[in-house]
């Protein structure tokens, strides 16, 4: 079972800036996609970014050059850096791992814009 620790939500102000990282634990290293989901109140939960053992990136139509998602695959983490946040970013955000057919998620760290 993959578990993660997931860290740095917060609180803050419009056009500012966040970085969310989260490690995995009890899974082998540099395997599978890695990414993060979000899910706002009363919404579905939507693909933020994801980023595969070898670099290639997907990205949300809404984030799409304002958030950029790394990963390390020595360390076995995945990073989210938000740039230029929105009132329409505030969300739980997801750390999550997709490997052989199975989706791991993490408990979820809050992220809130506003002024």
């Amino acid at each position: 079972q993959v578990t993660f620790v997931e860290s740095g939500g917060g609180l803050v102000q419009p056009g500012g800036s966040l970085r969310l990282s989260c490690e995995a634990h009890n899974d082998i290293f540099g395997t599978g996609i890695m990414g993060w989901y979000r899910q706002a109140p009363g919404k579905q939960r939507e693909l933020v970014a994801i980023i595969t053992s070898s670099g290639n990136t997907n990205y949300g139509d809404s984030v799409k050059g304002r958030f950029t998602i790394s990963r390390d695959n020595g360390e076995n983490t995945v990073d989210l850096q938000m740039n230029n946040l929105k009132p329409e970013d505030t969300a739980v955000y997801y750390c999550y791992k997709l490997k052989t057919g199975r989706a791991y998620w993490g408990q979820g760290t809050q992220v809130t814009v506003s002024s």
